[in-house]
Formats: C-alpha cells, sequence, structure tokens
C-alpha cells in the first residue's frame, strides 16, 4: 500500500499516519527524517545532501526524490509506505510519479483531509492549552503566528497538488473536521475501494 497524505498543517495528517502505520505495517516516509537519517548514513545521496545543508542551502527535488528513492527500497517499506508532506509541489508530483514508475510502482490512493482554515487555528490553540493543562511542553508548530505562516506558506507553495492529483483522477477527499475516528473510517473505506 503506497499513499500519499495531503491536506494544510493541522489536518490530522500525522494522527492518522501513525493509525495506517499500525493497521497495515507500513512505514510513514517524512522527508526531514529521511534527510537526516540519508547525512547519518553516509549514503551516496546523504553526503550530496550535507554539503547543500552546511552550506545553508535548499536540498533541490533531485536530492530529495534521490532520498526517497533509497528509503523505499528499505526492507521495512516492502510492504507500504505513507508519504506525509512530500509532494510539496506540482514538480515534485511528478518526480514522484517518474520515479514510482521506474520502479514499476504506482500510488495507491491520494488522501487530501479537507478542513475549515480558521477553525484549525482554534484547533491548534486547543491541541496547546491540552499540552500546557498535561504539563507537557507546546511543541512549536503550535504557536499560532508560527502556525499561521505555516498555513500561508502551505496555501501559496502545496496547495496547487491537490488539483494535479484530481486531474489525474488519484484524488480522494475526506472532511478533516470530523472526529478523529470518524476520519479514520473514511480513509479505510477508500483504501477498500483502491484495494
Amino acid at each position: 500500500m503506497r499513499l500519499v497524505l495531503l491536506g494544510p498543517p493541522g489536518a490530522g495528517k500525522g494522527t492518522q499516519a501513525q493509525r495506517l502505520v499500525a493497521r497495515h505495517g507500513i512505514v510513514q516516509l517524512s522527508t526531514g527524517d529521511m534527510l537526516r537519517a540519508a547525512v547519518a548514513a553516509g549514503t551516496p545521496v546523504g553526503l550530496k545532501a550535507k554539503a547543500v545543508m552546511e552550506s545553508g542551502g535548499l536540498v533541490s527535488d533531485d536530492i530529495v526524490i534521490g532520498i526517497i528513492s533509497e528509503r523505499i527500497e528499505a526492507p521495512d517499506a516492502r510492504n507500504g509506505f505513507i508519504l506525509d508532506g512530500f509532494p510539496r509541489t506540482v514538480a515534485q508530483a511528478e518526480a514522484l510519479d517518474r520515479l514510482l514508475a521506474e520502479k514499476g510502482l504506482k500510488l495507491d490512493a491520494v488522501i487530501e483531509l479537507v478542513v475549515d482554515q480558521e477553525k484549525l487555528v482554534g484547533r491548534i490553540l486547543n491541541r496547546a492549552a491540552e499540552a500546557q493543562a498535561k504539563g507537557e511542553p507546546v511543541r512549536k508548530d503550535d504557536d499560532p503566528e508560527v502556525f499561521k505562516a505555516r498555513l500561508d506558506a502551505y496555501n501559496r507553495d502545496t496547495a496547487v497538488v491537490s488539483p494535479y492529483y484530481s486531474a489525474r483522477g488519484q484524488l480522494k477527499q475526506i472532511d478533516g473536521m470530523k472526529p478523529i475516528d470518524e476520519v479514520t473510517r473514511a480513509i479505510d473505506g477508500i483504501l477498500a475501494e483502491a484495494a
């Protein structure tokens, strides 16, 4: 099972990805985690990424795709994977399509969690208050100003990925404002259809 989860920050992609990992024995792939792991392992692509990162530059799409290519070959990704936070641009989506085609693979589903962005800010404030009440640290991402900046960046740069997959007939949308268990059931329904 190979999935892409789309949606703005705070939509619940991470929560749903964790549930999918637990139920289906697949791995969640975060490009940031993969970059750090490739650099630490000293892989050829990791060494390229390290040089770019040390010079303060942004890692190119080619390097990110190279790291994804290496990572999906790992034994724990044999049953499949969830890409969360990638692709972030149409160019990355096209590169991912080419990569999978070269490996004789395809995406089983592209699922977008559709949310009311104004209500998301309230959700984030709530999450921060709950963490404080439990005596837990508040995530940097849960700071309202940081969150709004991330949301603006998503709307400016990443929201264009949904129409790309929609035009290809691959996009399935779910109401991400529903309770977590209902969202999980909706995702399960889409995956059952794709199987």
